[in-house]
């Protein structure tokens, strides 16, 4: 893959170890939106601003050789969260790509991710002087789309081993930036979690498309 314009290398990590139990179950990034996979589409948007991409996910990962990714199962046993995805990140950075001291997450049923996410998440932990960003889109937080240094992943270990879960949590106790984008019917945060959003995201695909009148 090619480095990123902007900012300094970057892993990217697609969290996909969910059990998606409000979409019934299985691999919510394989279902589909306007006919391609939702790991098609976070696939699209996050490689062009990373130098590498990595899948976090469970079970036999021959499912997702389609993509052609290195597939790293959660560090600690259990599905504690998007926080031990994070460190299964981190960790595979440290064994397979010593060279990447920064870390991007999104989760994998996130069909709309911004183009300039990972430089503005890279801009604002800069311009705030703290180690982690995380996005923000009409005034809500979205901690699993977030930036963490490799440096902090033992702490994330004992955090983990201590019992903490909350994403925010950890993050603030370690200062985290946030990077801000419009939210409403534009989110680019948005991620279908039951069958009825997944027919919202339908529409708005629909309604992105050269030639689709508005509603």
């Amino acid at each position: 893959m090619n480095r990123p314009a902007e900012g300094p290398p970057t892993l990217g990590v697609i969290l996909a170890g969910g059990l998606a139990r409000r979409m019934g179950g299985g691999d919510k990034p394989l279902r589909l939106l306007g006919g391609l996979p939702l790991l098609d589409r976070v696939v699209a948007a996050l490689r062009p601003q990373v130098t590498a991409l990595l899948l976090n996910a469970h079970g036999d990962p021959a499912r997702f050789a389609a993509w052609g990714l290195p597939v790293r199962a959660d560090s600690l046993p259990g599905h504690l969260g998007p926080l031990a995805g994070v460190l299964a990140g981190l960790d595979w950075a440290v064994a397979e790509r010593p060279e990447l001291q920064w870390v991007v997450t999104v989760p994998g049923d996130s069909p709309f991710l911004p183009p300039d996410l990972v430089p503005r998440l890279h801009a604002a932990r800069t311009a705030a002087g703290l180690p982690l960003a995380c996005a923000a889109s009409g005034g809500v937080s979205h901690p699993p789309v977030a930036l963490w240094p490799v440096a902090l992943r033992e702490a994330l270990r004992a955090a983990l081993a201590a019992g903490e879960r909350k994403v925010s949590r950890w993050a603030a106790q370690h200062g985290c930036a946030t990077a801000e984008w419009p939210g409403g019917a534009a989110d680019p945060f948005f991620n279908p979690n039951t069958p009825d959003e997944l027919a919202e995201a339908e529409a708005r695909l629909r309604r992105s498309q050269p030639g689709c009148a508005p509603p």
